[in-house]
C-alpha cells in the first residue's frame, strides 16, 4: 500500500534515512536528527500539494508494516518526472520494490497522464537497476547527476515501452 508521508511517519522515515546501508547508493549522507527528518518531510509535503504526486510511504499490506517509500518526485534541474524507491534492508529482494514501482508507473502514465519517467541509480546499486529493467525502463546513458559528479545511469520509460514490457 502506498499513501502520502506525514509527520506522523517521522520516526519510520528517519529509521529508513538513517541507515548507512540504505543510504549508501543514494549520493546522501545518512540522516542525522528527527529534526532533519522532519524537515525533509516537509518539503514532501509541499511537494504532493505542488504536483499532485510525490514519494509515498509504503507498507506491506497484509500487517501494515512500514517498509520504506516509492514514489515520484519532480528534478526541476532536469525538467524530468523521477521514479524512485527506498526500502528497509529486511525488505529487499523481496520484489517490493518491482511490485511498488509497476503500480507508481502505471500510476503516473494512466491517471497523471505523465509523457516520460525517468529513473537514476549509481552504476553500482545493480539491484536498483535490475529494477528498473524488470518493469520495463530502458537504459538512455551513464551522465552524471551533479555538474562534476561521477556518472550514474539514467532510464526512461513511457506509456508504450512499459505496455510492450508487460506482454508474455
Amino acid at each position: 500500500m502506498l499513501r502520502e508521508i506525514t509527520l506522523k511517519d517521522t520516526a519510520d522515515m528517519f529509521r529508513l534515512h538513517s541507515n548507512p546501508n540504505v543510504q549508501k547508493y543514494t549520493g546522501e549522507p545518512p540522516v542525522a536528527s528527527l529534526e532533519e527528518m522532519e524537515q525533509a518531510i516537509q518539503a514532501r509535503i509541499i511537494n504532493y500539494k505542488k504536483y499532485g504526486y510525490g514519494r509515498w510511504a509504503t507498507f506491506l499490506k497484509d500487517k501494515m508494516k512500514f517498509v520504506g517509500w516509492a514514489g515520484l518526485a519532480y528534478l526541476p534541474e532536469f525538467d524530468e518526472i523521477d521514479l524512485g524507491y527506498r526500502f528497509l534492508p529486511e525488505y529487499w529482494g523481496m520484489g517490493v520494490a518491482t511490485e511498488a514501482s509497476r503500480a507508481i508507473l502505471e500510476y503516473g502514465f494512466k491517471h497523471l497522464k505523465l509523457k516520460r519517467i525517468i529513473a537514476i541509480a549509481i552504476k553500482e546499486n545493480k539491484a536498483s537497476i535490475r529494477v528498473m529493467e524488470k518493469v520495463g525502463m530502458q537504459f538512455d546513458k551513464f551522465a552524471p547527476y551533479e555538474p562534476g559528479g561521477e556518472d550514474v545511469a539514467w532510464y526512461w520509460c513511457d506509456k508504450k515501452l512499459i505496455k510492450k514490457s508487460r506482454k508474455p
